[in-house]
Formats: structure tokens, sequence, C-alpha cells
């Protein structure tokens, strides 16, 4: 297998050299998921000669992706690899000369008696074009986030520090040996490392936990997204943007008293900071569970901050990447639109006012990252497109993508799905949208064929236009002779405001009819057997598998992944509750009748549907306990045939080779057994009896 691999990507590459087209005669196979690498962290050089970017390469023996640096030129695309460790790396940064790069990362020697060598993070920086990589940082315990100053002399970052707060602190610091509930905290402190006298000083010490922070160009402010602890519960309309003075050490809070109650839920996620470059602006996000995502802005006039909510398309939804474009401001973003994502802009973001909405790239993409320069004239995202897999491209003002990677050149070998965008009617007449694979050379004199309906998570989410292979059914399953339904429903992101908060209050309602009369359109058009029908889905998409085999028995399998069970009990045990209150409008002593509906658990007695169950022994997000109820319930008190596979140390995605083979691997001989493409042997080889 892994000879035939390499010999199509030597293949790939020599056609690519001749400029012949190469042949695409490989059928996908599931070991071809773990030869994929994936690009992140991209960074344009200041002078927009150069991107930077972490690939990610599976590695079986260290059973997780190795990660190396590379460069490549924004012109020629002509790239180097520059680091050789294989050890962690994110957060790529540019000094402002060019010559030097700085990252995040650990690296962990077996003789290390202390930092740095002793995995824990510290901040990096290597010299343009490739060399030893030298330590900045040597701090104990490691540091959290990090920036480069403007002018490249001074390296701020985050450190830790335990505190146990009052009641209790006595008894609390006594026996530290316990994990308590609230009242030990590890919160954060901001210090600036001057490299010129390699002296540091602390910038910030506010007795809260730093999500994330920010430094002005000019140095003189340094903001930062702050909570009363690490929980990420607290994330959730406890968090709040402070701004510290550098020179006099004063910090204001610049989203004041009451700032959140013009929002459609009180439980948002501040997210995206980022200064302009004259330092008096500064733009920020704020995300929902069940409502749009929203765009904020500060400005200082007067020596006063300002808040502004800024305005944007109802058709587009904020995904991420906010910055200012170059000195001007110009506030920079990715959006979601009927899945595509695309980089977008206001111009003018000024005074409490804003300008023209713009929108950057053209055609059908999806953007997952982007990098500027410092003029703001260089783009580089990383894009993928339905016929090729991501990889970094150059945007041109008109919107034009250049390619300058080529990070998977055996895909040009393999047989693609045939990838695209099918709509239908819900059952109140509302057009709905999702993205359809079909096997390489399907037509539809073809007949009928097997439909996995896999479903996104989220909800505040959506299945994307383009090409995808990965672990929870995309890119596989058509390779094996599927069809592949991946519905947006009510709810999902990029379809208007209007569509996405219509979810809100009707879980377990209209998301799943326009699921099932989608898989209704797909069988009316001769596109999918009825009688050979499976459903999966993580996360979100575990929840609405869970949900709509206790709707219908028309699936003849199906595979939940980290799905939820029973509303009260997610709102209780997950680190995100806020999530729940939203869509349930309220908590449960509130609306008691909501989160039964919600919970497909109370109908689990109509379910016939053979089920395979994935979850992570440590999800925080869908804890262990859902797996198990449902588990429970179709094993040993239904005898519906059910399999719970639990993987250690694993926490809401599967990290690792060995469980992401495990997982793929075992999907595909569960809904092979029962939809009827290749049986195995090792299977069951009759229903299990009802007890």
């Amino acid at each position: 297998m892994k000879r035939i691999a390499r010999i199509g990507i030597l293949l790939a590459v020599a056609a690519s050299l001749t400029g012949a087209a190469p042949v695409r005669d490989h059928v996908i196979t599931g070991e071809d998921y773990f030869s994929q690498v994936w690009l992140a962290s991209a960074a344009v050089s200041p002078d927009g000669r150069y991107a930077a970017y972490v690939e990610k390469r599976w590695d079986k023996v260290a059973d997780k992706r190795l990660t190396e640096l590379w460069i490549t030129e924004t012109r020629s695309g002509k790239a180097k690899r520059v680091t050789f460790d294989g050890a962690s790396k994110w957060g790529i940064q540019w000094s402002p000369d060019g010559k030097w790069l700085y990252y995040a990362g650990s690296q962990k020697r077996s003789d290390a008696k202390g930092a740095p060598y002793d995995g824990k993070v510290q901040v990096w920086r290597m010299p343009f074009g490739g060399g030893l990589s030298e330590p900045m940082t040597r701090v104990k315990g490691g540091v959290g986030h990090f920036k480069v100053s403007a002018d490249g002399e001074a390296l701020y970052y985050t450190t830790s520090t335990e505190t146990v707060v009052a009641p209790w602190k006595g008894l609390k610091s006594t026996h530290s040996s316990v994990n308590y509930g609230h009242g030990v905290h590890d919160f954060n402190q901001i210090w600036t490392l001057d490299m010129t006298t390699w002296r540091t000083r602390k910038i910030a010490d506010s007795g809260r936990v730093i999500s994330q922070f920010a430094v002005a160009p000019d140095e003189r402010r340094v903001a930062a997204i702050t909570k009363p602890d690490e929980t990420l519960l607290t994330g959730e309309g406890w968090s709040r943007v402070d701004v510290w003075d550098v020179d006099s050490g004063t910090m204001t809070t610049v989203t004041p008293e009451g700032w959140r109650k013009g929002h459609p839920s009180p439980y948002g996620w501040l997210g995206a900071l980022t200064w302009s470059v004259d330092g008096d602006a500064l733009a920020t996000t704020v995300d929902f569970d069940g409502y749009p995502s929203e765009l904020l802005a500060v400005e200082w006039q007067q020596g006063a901050p300002m808040l502004t909510q800024l305005k944007r398309p109802d058709r587009v939804h904020v995904w991420g990447g906010l910055r200012w474009r170059g000195a001007s401001r110009e506030l920079v973003f990715i959006g979601e639109e009927k899945a595509r994502r695309h980089i977008y802009s206001i111009e003018d973001v000024e005074d409490g006012e804003q300008g023209d909405f713009n929108q950057l790239t053209r055609g059908d993409v999806v953007v997952d990252h982007y990098s500027m320069d410092r003029k703001g004239r260089t783009i580089v995202a990383a894009i993928g497109t339905p016929t090729e897999p991501t990889d970094l491209r150059v945007v041109s003002k008109s919107g034009g993508m250049t390619r300058i990677t080529q990070a998977n050149p055996q895909v040009a070998t393999w047989r693609l799905p045939q990838v695209s965008i099918v709509s239908w009617k819900g059952e109140d007449g509302a057009s709905v949208e999702g993205i359809l694979e079909l096997p390489p050379g399907y037509k539809p004199e073809d007949g009928p064929l097997p439909m996995l309906v896999q479903i996104h998570g989220g909800p505040t989410s959506a299945s994307t236009f383009r090409f995808q292979y990965w672990i929870y059914g995309r890119g596989i399953f058509a390779a094996k002779g599927y069809a592949v339904f991946s519905p947006n429903y009510r709810g999902s992101t990029g379809y208007g405001d209007t569509f996405m908060t219509q979810l809100v209050g009707r879980e377990n309602d209209i998301e799943v009819s326009d699921i099932l009369t989608g898989v209704d359109a797909m069988i009316a058009r001769g596109i999918a057997d009825p009688d050979r029908l499976g459903v999966t889905g993580w996360s979100n998409g575990g929840y609405l598998t869970n949900c709509i085999i206790t709707k219908t028995t028309r699936f003849k399998a199906a595979s939940s992944g980290a799905g939820v069970i029973h509303q009260v009990m997610q709102w209780a045990i997950e680190d995100t509750p806020g999530h729940v209150i939203n869509y349930m409008e309220g908590l449960p002593w509130e609306k008691p009748k909501a989160y039964r509906h919600g919970s497909p658990l109370w109908d689990l007695a109509k379910v016939t549907t053979p089920t395979v169950i994935h979850m992570g022994e440590k999800d925080p997000r869908v804890p262990l306990a859902h797996a198990q109820t449902l588990y429970r319930g179709l094993h040993v008190y239904l005898g519906v045939d059910a399999e719970l596979l639990v993987y250690p140390g694993a926490g809401h995605g599967l990290r690792t080779y060995s469980h992401r083979k495990a997982k793929l691997l075992w999907d595909l001989a569960w809904f092979d057994h029962y939809l009827g493409i290749n049986p195995s042997a090792d299977g069951p080889q009759a229903p299990s009896p009802a007890k």
C-alpha cells in the first residue's frame, strides 16, 4: 500500500513538471486518509515576498501528526522545508525586518531537567531560510500566548500562576490535593521581554484568566479578553475586553457593564482581538450558539474608548480571521455564505461609522485561514475547492487566486467524488441546501445508490462545498460506491440570520424535518435507494443521529459520534452550558418541556437501527455519560445491535493516528455490512434478539 502511494505521488509530481494531466486511476482507500497533509498558521512576510506555514503529516509510529515549518515564495511557489524535528509548532510570526520567524512550540529531551526542553510550551525563533531554532523564553511551566512587537524589539507573552481565593481559602490551600469546583485558579499575567537588554517586565496581572491578547503597534496599549476563571463556561457571558495603558499600568474595561444587554443571548464568546496600525481602534468578535456572530469596534476618542457594533449583510456569517488591512481602517474577516467561505472586508470603520462591504475572493472556494503583508497588499489564503484539496493561494485584487503550494500531489491521481450542491423544500416550504457526493463516473442511469446521510456538527456551522476526505464520511464513502448527503439544515450558518435562528427553541424538530425531507428528495430524484440508508454525525451531528433513529426505522445503520442523548444531563455536565440554554430558551427548571422534547432518550424504545457509538473518554463538550446511556439502552434493554467505542484519553475530537483509523474503519465496516456493499464475515451474522 505504501509503495503504491509513493508511486502515485511521483507520477503526480512528474505530471505537474511536464504539464501533462495525471491519470485519475487511484481508488481512494482508508489508508489514503493518512497520506494527507494539512496546512496551518500561514504568515506572509512583511514585504509580501514569502509565506511561512506549518505542515502537518501523520506519523504512525508517533501515533499523531508531526509538524514542520516551510517557507514558499509568493510569486514562484518555490517552497523549502526549514525544520526537521517534528515538534509541535503554531502561531508563526515574522520579525518586521523579515530576518526571523517566531513560533510557539514544545520540545522534549529525555535528559532535560527544566525549561526549555521539558515539553512545556515556549517561544522559539529561527533565522529566515532555516537554521537552528533558539528558545526565546525559558519560563518554568511554559508560556501561553505570545506576540512580537511591531518594531521587533520586544516579545510579549502570558504566564500563569495558581491562586486560591476566598471563601474557604485556608482549607483549600491546606488540602491542595483535592480538585475543587471553584476557588483555585490559574490566573494569567502578561510579560514583555526586551530583546536588546534581555530583561523582562510584567505588564498586567489582572487576577483573571486571559483567553487571548493583542499589542497595539505603537505599544501604548495591550488588550486582552479576560474571564473570571479557566473554565470555558465563564467565557459565555462572563468574558470582557480589558485594555492596559503600558506606561501607567492602568486598566480599563472597554466592554462596560451592561454591554451584552442588546445581544440576542447573554451567552456570547469574545474572540479575534486585533489592533489598527495607529493603535486607536480595536476590533473583536462575539460568537453565539444559535445566533449570528457580531463584529465590534472600540475606538479611542479624546482618550476615551467608544464601543460600536458593526453591520454586515444578513447572508454572511462571520467565521473568523479578523484583521485590519495595512494602515487603513478596512476590517477584513472570513465569512460563510451558502456552503462557501470567502474573505470579506468593511471599509472606513471610523468614528462609529462604516463604509462599503466587499468580497475579496471569488468562486466556489472555502477559505480556512489567511494572512496579509504589512501593507495589506499581498493576501495568502489556505483555500479548498470542490476538485482540489486545500493549498495556499495568493489572492489578486480582482479576487482571482494563484496556487503556490501543492501539499497533496498524490490527490492528482485519485478518482474524486462528484461534489455538487443540491436543494429541496422543507416541510414548511423553506428552501434548504446541502452537499451531495456521488461516486466517480456515476451517471443517473446507473440507478439508486446506498446513501449515507452525513450530518455536520455545531449546529452553528455548515457542510462546505469542497473536496474533503475526513474520518466522518466525506471522500471515502463515495469512493466505495455510496451517495453521501450532507444537509445544511435549519440552524446552519451562511444561509441568512432567519434560517439560522429558526432552530432556537426547536431542536429535535425543525432540523430533523429538514434532513428527512432532504432524504425524501434524494430518493425521489433516483439518487438514493430507500432500502439502503445510513446516517452518521459527530457532536451535534451525533445528537441528530440519535434523534433521527428515534423518529424513523428507515435507516438500516447508524454511527453516532459524541452525541447528546439527554439535554438536562448535557446542561449539567458539559463545559459550555450556554449552548443548551440558548436552544432550550431557558434553564431546565424554567423550560422542562423543552428539555424533554429536545432529548432523544425518551423515544429510545422506538429504535431498531443498528448503531455504532463513538466517544472520547475525556470529552468535556459531550461527556461519556451520553454514550454510555445510549449504549445501555440499545444493547442491554432493547436488544438493538450496538457497539460502544470509547477512545482512551480522547477529548471532543480524535487526535491520534490509531483512534482516527479505528473510527474510520469501524464506520466503513458497519455501513458496508448493513447496507450490503461488502458485508464483513467478522460482523454479526443475524440480528440480535430482542430482550
